[in-house]
């Protein structure tokens, strides 16, 4: 799926900054672990170090007794720290922006998680994750409604089974050995609203076996994310871990009402 090329528009500009300088600082750290092993290489230490990461957070961030090493700590802080993850400020609290779009979804996250039985804040967390917060939605490329909202808040692909309308976009795919990022232009989803979006959402998990395991997983983060990168909704490695990370920030969030 589309990850809203992971919100790497213009106006992101200033979140790229940050992430630049987290990633120096955790490349620096994990570096000084790998320079002690005589035959392990950096990139293999790094991968291992978000490995490490992303299992903590999938297992609840520590609530099952689970621990972070020194550079897996300096890793998940850096992130959050950076708004790597969701464009969240380093405080843990939602931004204005984020509680709009929050708001403004709401009533269908609702309905949604009831449908599929998990937590709202979860679906709410897909959304945000797959359309930038909203702010990089896909947009009708060419006809009478060009540059028009498709309101296709999941980035849905359009299969051949697919009778409603279709824009075509630009989107990050994976290889799947290789984990190579690759641009490719793909067919997608158009709706007229976004209850329609979010209703069709839902009828593709329902429908679809391959995601059975993430139904009914209520606010498991973790096991809702993992059943849909089991499932192949998206081609990211790293779709999971970062759905979850999203999806806890929320629920905490709801919780605490920052």
């Amino acid at each position: 799926m589309r990850q809203a090329d992971f919100f790497t528009s213009s106006t992101m500009a200033t979140q790229a900054t940050a992430a630049s300088s987290a990633t120096s600082a955790i490349q620096s750290n994990v570096r000084a672990t790998a320079a002690t092993a005589s035959t392990g290489s950096f990139n293999s230490v790094f991968q291992q170090v978000q490995g490490e990461v992303a299992r903590f957070i999938e297992q609840g961030g520590g609530t099952a007794g689970t621990t972070l090493s020194p550079q897996g700590r300096a890793y998940l802080e850096q992130t959050q720290s950076s708004n790597v993850l969701g464009n969240i400020n380093q405080g843990g609290e939602i931004g204005e922006v984020q509680q709009q779009f929050l708001a403004s979804i709401k009533p269908w996250a609702e309905e949604t998680g009831a449908r599929l039985g998990v937590a709202p804040e979860v679906v709410a967390a897909h959304a945000a994750l797959e359309s930038g917060w909203g702010q990089h939605p896909l947009r009708q490329g060419t006809g009478a409604n060009a540059g028009s909202d498709t309101n296709n808040l999941f980035g849905i692909k359009a299969g051949a089974k697919w009778q409603g309308d279709v824009t075509t976009a630009l989107t990050t795919e994976y290889e799947g050995g290789s984990g190579t990022a690759l641009k490719k232009t793909e067919r997608f989803r158009s709706y007229p609203d976004q209850a329609s979006a979010f209703r069709d959402y839902a009828q593709v998990l329902l429908d679809n076996p391959r995601y059975r395991t993430a139904l009914n997983t209520g606010s498991d983060a973790g096991a809702f994310a993992q059943g849909l990168a089991r499932g192949g909704y998206a081609t990211d490695p790293n779709y999971a871990a970062k759905l979850t990370q999203l999806a806890t920030r929320l629920q905490r969030s709801a919780l605490t009402g920052n």
